[in-house]
């Protein structure tokens, strides 16, 4: 008799949300995860797309599904009232009725590796892309003494869970051989040794780095592959950075060109009709600096850095003007065309990693959303 595939739910989507893009990497001002919704309710078809509107929750009716994931949050300041008066007070009445739930995948999306900078980068064919903006310390040390023989299942578990990364490296620990001691006290049942004997036992220490959104998991993997009843570990916090993390990219083109030419480019690539320009045409750009969204707050830095140019939206006056005074160009390509890139990209993930973790869950793509700004 086959077993009956269980139906994907609105958890299932979380965890896989968190797994790619964690709720702590999100920005403290930002409002990310689960908005509206039972965790417990099935949820078998999702819409992606940009923006929580009234359009995009009737298509997701209309296509029949059960959750709506967009990047901009529904609910990103903290309500004082809930009435249906208001743009989010109907959309919030109606997605309850309708049994939709809402989730948003925000500043995590922006920050994360595999996420909205990196597909922007991908898109303006930028090489050897990494952060603008380094992430900050979140990374903990995990030591664990193992009995020797063991060390290699407990550290598959780890890696498997997600420690072990730096960089474009995994699987990374270090392994010092030592001896342990102890005396199993009563009600005790030990894996070495007896009760009420001091025992001394070749043990390795393991140690590796994970980041903090995923300590949970892998201590819990860990303690799971460890064959003593109690395991002595440490979790140790870093104050390095995570250079693969964080907000904005800074690459280079395959060739410097001009900026008008690159301009050109950046308009085709994100299809947009217009952007608006900071610096002068035939200046030769070969260092690009980039950020989804609003990232003029990001210039200092992409000057810092040597950067011939940052491409973002929501640019200021006196942002420009900044801009000109540190000999840095700026192509301001408006906030929807640099950040609606993650509808088609986002789908095409989750219905990847959906499908590698066996979760039955379809992903279809908001279409039909539009720049509220005219070009005239």
């Amino acid at each position: 008799m086959m077993k009956k595939e269980r139906p994907a739910r609105i958890q299932d989507l979380v965890g896989l949300l968190n797994s790619l893009y964690h709720p702590t990497l999100a920005e403290d001002w930002d409002n990310v995860g689960l908005q509206v919704g039972e965790p417990g309710a099935e949820a078998g078809r999702v819409l992606v797309a940009l923006d929580p509107s009234e359009a995009a929750l009737e298509a997701a009716r209309a296509a029949g599904a059960q959750a709506l994931l967009t990047h901009h949050p529904l609910i990103f300041r903290p309500l004082k009232s809930l009435v249906p008066h208001d743009e989010t007070g109907r959309i919030l009445f109606r997605a309850v009725r309708e049994g939709i739930a809402v989730l948003c995948a925000h500043t995590n999306l922006d920050r994360a590796v595999g996420g909205l900078n990196d597909w922007l980068a991908q898109r303006l064919g930028l090489e050897q892309a990494a952060p603008l903006l380094a992430g900050d310390a979140d990374l903990l040390k995990l030591v664990v003494f193992v009995p020797s023989g063991y060390e290699e299942s407990v550290a598959g578990a780890m890696f498997k869970a997600g420690a072990g990364k730096i960089g474009r490296y995994d699987c990374c620990a270090f392994r010092t051989p030592g001896t342990g001691s102890f005396r199993p006290g009563p009600g005790t049942d030990p894996f070495i040794g007896r009760q009420g004997e001091f025992e001394k036992v070749r043990e390795v220490r393991l140690e590796t780095v994970v980041p903090r959104e995923l300590v949970g998991k892998v201590v819990e993997r860990m303690l799971k592959a460890h064959p003593y009843e109690e395991v002595a570990h440490d979790l140790i916090p870093l104050a390095n950075r995570r250079p693969q993390v964080g907000l904005g990219r800074i690459g280079r083109l395959p060739e410097a060109l001009p900026l008008g030419r690159f301009t050109e480019q950046v308009k085709q690539a994100l299809d947009t009709p217009a952007v608006r320009l900071v610096g002068e045409s035939a200046a030769l750009v070969r260092k690009v600096a980039l950020c989804g969204g609003s990232g003029a707050s990001l210039l200092a830095e992409a000057a810092r850095q040597g950067a011939d140019v940052l491409v973002t939206g929501d640019v200021k006056y006196h942002e420009a003007k900044n801009a000109q005074s540190q000999g840095i160009a700026l192509i301001d390509a408006g906030h929807f065309p640099t950040e609606r890139i993650m509808v088609r990209e986002l789908a095409a993930t989750l219905r990847t990693e959906a499908g590698a973790r066996g979760i039955n869950m379809e992903f279809i793509e908001m279409a039909g959303e539009e720049d509220p700004f005219k070009v005239v």
